[in-house]
């Protein structure tokens, strides 16, 4: 099976889209003749032609607002936000007529867009390149927020996305864009494992949206991660010892709770680990979700660790991270707990 990184997978999908749907346009800041900032887009351009892979204007309300109207006409639209960090000004085209548009017009409309972003830090691109804004979309109805951790599932959770009827929000970690991420190191010491590629089938394949998958067999507790903290979970639960089911949610929203209720039931504990701050991010959402399914099976409060109530700081971002420090000890408390 072909070993790829996960840029080589997500630009694998849409080639097999293009080449499948001539609906399927791809389009945003640099997209086209550069091939994006991250390279996930090169050569669509010289393969499909400049109506089909396109350079935009720097403008995010208008890339998505372009994109919907598009939608709306029957083209599926498959565009690039350059960096999570600068969809804030598209966020209301997003919100109020992307999300919106089916339940709107009563079904005469949908709007089958895909919104690629590259998401989280890892590349010290501090406060305006490392966000991690997941938690702004899962608020809202009518939109399918997805969270790769390893170019098999980016191939087949974006051409999943590219096919769904409903607006698809794609974050993609960038930190694991060239490679699964070494957990181990609270450093960046060996940031990728270059000989450790993901294997990704030729040809189109799908990844379900909706489905999480159990990354970890375990039995003393249960970790829910997305991303790159799959693998920080796992680094820690290998460093401490600890038999830890781990859980890689891939899709936020729809949540898969029957996957994860399950898991907890068995286990009676839960840690949950992801990059964005505390304070209102995703981990408070399933804290809850666990709490209400799974009350008299827990042995111990359901622990979460994340990125800083802060903005997020450039010359510290590998404190920022949860670490396998941080999370090792979450899971030796939770035990003891």
């Amino acid at each position: 099976m072909p070993r790829k990184t996960m840029i080589e997978a997500i630009r694998d999908a849409m080639d097999i889209m293009m080449e499948r749907d001539d609906n399927v346009v791809v389009f945003g800041e640099d997209v086209g003749f550069f091939g994006g900032v991250f390279r996930c887009t090169q050569g669509l351009q010289a393969k499909y032609g400049k109506t089909r892979c396109f350079d935009a204007p720097i403008s995010e309300a208008g890339i998505v607002g372009a994109a919907i109207g598009m939608a709306a006409y029957g083209l599926k639209p498959c565009i690039e936000i350059q960096f999570a960090d600068y969809v804030y000004p598209a966020y209301d085209q997003i919100v109020s007529e992307a999300a919106r548009l089916r339940y709107r017009s009563n079904g005469g409309f949908t709007c089958p867009i895909v919104v690629r972003m590259p998401a989280g830090g890892g590349i010290f691109g501090g406060q305006t390149h490392s966000q991690s804004p997941e938690a702004l979309f899962t608020h809202v109805s009518g939109l399918k927020v997805v969270v790769p951790s390893n170019p098999h599932d980016a191939k087949g959770l974006l051409i999943s996305a590219i096919e769904d009827p409903d607006p698809v929000i794609f974050l993609e970690p960038k930190r694991l864009y060239n490679g699964p991420f070494d957990g181990h190191h609270d450093r960046p010491v060996t940031p990728w494992s270059k000989h450790e590629l993901g294997d990704v089938p030729d040809g189109h394949y799908t990844v379900p949206l909706g489905k999480a998958i159990k990354r970890r067999e375990g039995s003393q507790l249960t970790v829910l991660a997305y991303g790159t903290m799959v693998y920080v979970a796992e680094a820690a639960a290998e460093e401490h010892g600890i038999d830890a089911e781990i859980i890689d949610l891939r899709t936020l929203l729809p949540l898969d709770l029957e996957t994860i209720v399950e898991s907890v039931s068995k286990t009676g504990r839960c840690v949950i680990v992801h990059e964005a701050t505390l304070t209102s991010g995703f981990g408070a959402e399933l804290a809850a979700l666990v709490q209400e399914h799974c009350f008299y099976k827990l042995e111990a409060p359901v622990a979460r660790v994340t990125g800083w109530d802060t903005p997020y700081p450039h010359a510290q971002e590998w404190d920022y991270f949860p670490g396998p420090t941080r999370v090792g000890r979450a899971l030796v408390e939770t035990l003891e707990g």
